[in-house]
């Protein structure tokens, strides 16, 4: 399956148990993180979808799902990998107190991933690779989940091309760093992550 994806995701405590059925959304909270984001813009409440439909959201649209213990937000514009990109990659890192905060991004033509891992608000980890340009950044200590990826590189091969994919990368990095579980993987307790609840906006 061909990923693209532009999600930022906060949690506080461990995903696996801030991540469970019933969660309840705070469309409220919602609103303002989204207006935070966008002070100057119109934005137009366009009603409720799940993080499936949100994952790669129109160019003049943004989802957030505010939760007791968790936030999400997706954006088109972390793409662009530019000052705004960072600025809206921040601001959802610290929206949330003392959680920890994965921003995954990954193009299926480009074919490349973009990560962020921050911790109270601070960025400890951004790497960017792509399989044609190879390790673009890679500043930080790398998490466990990465370590598997980089062995080939570390003992010497060419990065270019990229020697794993990058789309498998980013999910796996979703998945410890994240939800705690695949991105698309059902757990035993019926949970989804694709099933989030996440409010719509439009902006202008």
């Amino acid at each position: 399956m061909a990923w693209s994806v532009a999600l930022a995701c906060a949690s506080a405590g461990e995903p696996t148990e801030v991540f469970r059925p019933g969660l309840r959304p705070d469309p409220g909270a919602a609103a303002t993180i989204a207006r935070g984001l966008y002070p100057a813009a119109t934005l137009t409440e366009t009603g409720d979808t799940v993080l499936d439909f949100a994952l790669w959201p129109y160019e003049d649209e943004l989802f957030v799902g505010a939760f007791e213990r968790a936030l999400l937000l997706c954006d088109r514009r972390l793409f662009c990998l530019d000052d705004d990109a960072r600025r809206i990659a921040d601001t959802a890192a610290a929206a949330l107190p003392g959680s920890h905060c994965g921003v995954l991004v990954l193009h299926n033509v480009i074919h490349g991933c973009w990560f962020r891992w921050y911790k109270s608000g601070e960025l400890l980890r951004d790497v960017f690779v792509t399989a044609e340009d190879g390790v673009v950044v890679d500043l930080g200590d790398r998490l466990p989940a990465e370590r598997p990826f980089w062995r080939t590189i570390d003992e010497g091969a060419p990065d270019v091309p990229l020697p794993f994919d990058p789309e498998e990368f980013g999910l796996a990095l979703a998945e410890a760093h994240m939800f705690g579980r695949g991105i698309a993987d059902r757990g035993e307790d019926g949970f989804l992550p694709l099933e989030l609840p996440l409010r719509r906006f439009k902006h202008t």
